[in-house]
């Protein structure tokens, strides 16, 4: 794979802003719709879209579920043991990240909360359940990569973050494999299905 860095950089540019849209909008719903309307228009346009180029022609949007409420929190991150985990890229190298702490979803289960070590920091909240293989993407979907630009809010003072399943995306080597994409570890995995966000057909 060698996408140039500029188009890369656009593609990122892109999706920090389609963010700080969704973040501005009050209503979830409506900010779900322009994220669904964003992405479909990154994904069928721009040159660093992840999709090979076989796939462009036939692309009719990405498949995404409608908007369910009971799916969206805001929950306070809470302590965990201290951990770590370091993805082989094969082309970046080797990305670790660190435990900060934990969130738990009502009648789901929970989800670790990572800390990029590397240049830049960010948090990172990947998720797998129980439709992995089977209606969402195997190695799980990302719900936070705050380093991309994937950042549906945060309280500072009260130690809370955002986290809407709704908005759960497949990484871009569901796509591709030649992007290398940290997967979700063993503390990232619901034992429930979400069967919202975007499906893996």
């Amino acid at each position: 794979m060698s996408i140039p860095a500029l188009e890369v950089a656009d593609w990122r540019r892109r999706v920090f802003a389609l963010y700080e849209e969704v973040r501005r909008e009050p209503d979830p719903a409506s900010a779900h719709s322009l994220w669904r309307e964003g992405r479909d228009a990154l994904f069928r346009t721009h040159p660093a879209t992840p999709l090979l180029a076989a796939d462009r022609d036939a692309f009719a949007g990405l498949p995404v579920a409608d908007y369910d409420p009971a799916w969206r929190f805001e929950l306070p991150v809470l302590p965990a043991e201290p951990g770590d985990f370091r993805f082989e890229t094969g082309t970046d190298g080797t990305v670790g990240f660190e435990r900060i702490g934990l969130v738990r979803i009502p009648d789901a289960g929970s989800l670790d909360v990572w800390r990029l070590t590397s240049y830049g920091g960010g948090l990172f909240v990947p998720v797998r359940d129980a439709l992995a293989g089977r209606g969402s993407y195997g190695g799980g979907r990302y719900l936070l990569d705050t380093i991309k630009g994937a950042d549906l809010g945060s309280d500072p003072e009260r130690g809370t973050l955002v986290l809407d399943l709704n908005f759960a995306y497949n990484p871009s080597c569901a796509y591709d494999p030649a992007w290398a994409c940290p997967l979700a570890p063993v503390g990232n995995v619901l034992p429930v299905e979400v069967p919202v966000g975007e499906r893996y057909p």
